[in-house]
């Protein structure tokens, strides 16, 4: 390592990999191919994030196909199946550990299970020099899902505390000192309560953003963006500037069933139509990244490249290699000497919008009307290999990357004096909108305990009922329905006992302590001082009474 010249570019990609066991289709098959797709990607990664590689098997597979490049590698395991997390690295991973989010979801969602994976952090410390300073810290995170949608969204909250929890441990990695790297399928959208959390708790940059700051903010359907005013984007459009990871009609596993049987071994390619209009495409997959200690190194670390990748398709079976394209993204290192000798006597040109050299494409397609709506949900525009369409494999080619790097010097300049300024934070209001989050999922939670703990000691009436009455029933076959109605009826209310006496009072308590620094935090936002609590006076109660 001491030998080695220090890095000045780190190639970095996430991706949500769909290895769901005994679920995902051709798991093995596009596992492997994945695996060979990192090997030969150019430009080559030097760190990449894995999500949902719940498989150990399959994070063996991938290794051993990016064995030369990627020689170290961490598979993480958290929860009763796994958090699915994996880190790759050309460095070697000096520390690491898996942080579990305090809320993640409920036990009786069971055929969800976000709660039983575990969900967390995979944290890794990689060095990529001799110096103390020659740290790289990663966290690769999968969110919660957002099964639910609008007011009715009762893991909004859980998702706001997981984004508060990795922005804690990004900016704690950044005040020492370190490059940051937050990687993962967030679950959020683009300026999202859950993004803004993230970028203004933590001095990080979304990857994308800085590159392409007047992207979408969520598919075309969605509120937020249809505020915007803006035309329905094509397929190509969303790929090139608005990193549409998930949902977009590229991806074979976003197609209708009897799409999806045109695919297959030995069946001709079928290609998509660039111009197909796309509502349903977002980004969920995000790259964060800090600048490093600008100081002490003599530069920082500027996003160079941005760009959407694994679009390939699976070679013998046609389909996408997961549900998810990845995110890639390039850091480049930037001397500030460097930077003064290009700029000796232009202090203020960095702040000009005018010196943003990379290019911005504008949306081609117009407001769709039903007719164009229904083309999409039957797959009209699915071309054969005849056709003009272009394919996955070439939408992913150098060509379509414009517009995703820049080389500009005062644009370098721009990203390193961003991270002179004071520490962001949210604003009043943000921490507002947090506490009503809270307040009323705290309600919701309550009312849970309450009504569970009811079931239990119902049924348990009930139980006692039936075996009291089996010894006056005349016949024997209304004696064993009484005990299995008995015996089914006392398991059930048991659960729920369980859950009210054990996990409901324990989110609560993770949820008061989720307000307490949420309170702390909003304090320090107003410039006021954090009022602690005292032991022993009126605020020292059970959470129960406080709630």
């Amino acid at each position: 390592m001491a030998d080695s010249p220090l890095p000045t570019e780190i190639n970095i990609v996430t991706l949500n990999c769909w290895g769901l066991k005994y679920i995902s289709k051709l798991r093995r098959e596009r596992l492997l191919e994945i695996g060979r797709q990192l090997a030969i990607a150019d430009p080559q990664p030097q760190i990449v994030a894995l999500q949902e590689c719940f498989c150990h098997e399959d994070y063996q597979t991938i290794r051993r196909e990016t064995r030369y490049i990627l020689p170290y590698g961490k598979f993480y395991f958290a929860g009763a199946f796994g958090g699915g997390l994996a880190i790759l690295s050309k460095w070697p991973i000096e520390e690491s550990t898996m942080f579990r989010y305090p809320l993640n979801g409920r036990p009786t969602a069971f055929w969800r299970g976000d709660w039983y994976v575990g969900k967390g952090v995979a944290c890794a410390k990689i060095r990529y020099g001799p110096g103390p300073k020659h740290i790289i810290e990663v966290f690769n995170t999968h969110t919660h899902a957002p099964y639910e949608s609008g007011p009715n969204d009762s893991y909004i909250c859980h998702r706001t505390a997981q984004s508060w929890e990795i922005s804690k441990l990004l900016r704690g990695a950044a005040e020492r000192g370190h490059l940051v790297l937050g990687l993962g399928d967030f679950n959020m959208l683009p300026m999202s309560l859950e993004h803004q959390i993230i970028t203004e708790n933590a001095p990080v940059r979304d990857v994308w953003r800085v590159l392409h700051p007047d992207s979408s903010v969520g598919p075309a359907h969605h509120h937020a963006e249809k505020a915007r005013g803006r035309p329905v984007p094509t397929a190509e459009y969303n790929i090139l500037e608005n990193c549409a990871t998930s949902d977009g009609p590229f991806n074979t596993w976003r197609w209708l069933p009897k799409q999806q049987k045109k695919l297959g071994i030995g069946k001709p390619v079928v290609t998509v139509d660039p111009s197909t209009p796309d509502i349903r495409g977002k980004r969920l997959d995000y790259i964060f990244a800090g600048a490093g200690d600008v100081a002490a190194n003599g530069g920082g670390w500027v996003v160079k490249r941005a760009a959407v990748g694994m679009m390939m398709r699976h070679p013998e079976h046609g389909c996408s290699l997961s549900d998810h394209f990845a995110v890639e993204a390039t850091l480049k290192f930037v001397s500030l000497k460097d930077q003064q000798q290009q700029h000796p006597n232009n202090n203020n040109s960095p702040f000009s919008d005018d010196n943003q050299q990379h290019q911005t494409l504008k949306p081609t397609t117009t407001i769709l009307n039903d007719a164009e709506n229904h083309l999409i949900q039957t797959g009209t525009y699915l071309q054969e290999p005849s056709s003009q369409g272009t394919s996955i494999a070439e939408a992913n080619t150098p060509a379509h990357d414009v517009g995703t790097h820049t080389d500009d010097h005062l644009s370098y300049t721009k990203q390193l004096l961003t991270f002179n300024s004071l520490p962001p934070r949210l604003p009043p209001s943000g921490y507002d909108q947090i506490l009503s989050l809270i307040h009323k999922y705290v309600t919701r939670e309550r009312s849970q305990l309450k009504w569970r703990a009811y079931h239990f000691f119902a049924w348990l009436g009930v139980s006692i009922g039936c075996l009291v009455a089996v010894w006056f029933v005349p016949r024997n076959f209304v004696a064993f329905i009484l005990m299995l109605v008995s015996t089914l009826g006392l398991v059930g209310g048991t659960l729920d006992g369980l859950m009210s006496l054990l996990f409901f009072r324990s989110e609560l308590r993770a949820l008061k302590e989720y307000e307490f620094e949420i309170l702390t935090a909003k304090a320090l936002a107003e410039g006021k001082t954090p009022v602690v609590q005292q032991a022993g006076t009126e605020d020292d109660v059970d959470d129960g009474k406080q709630w």
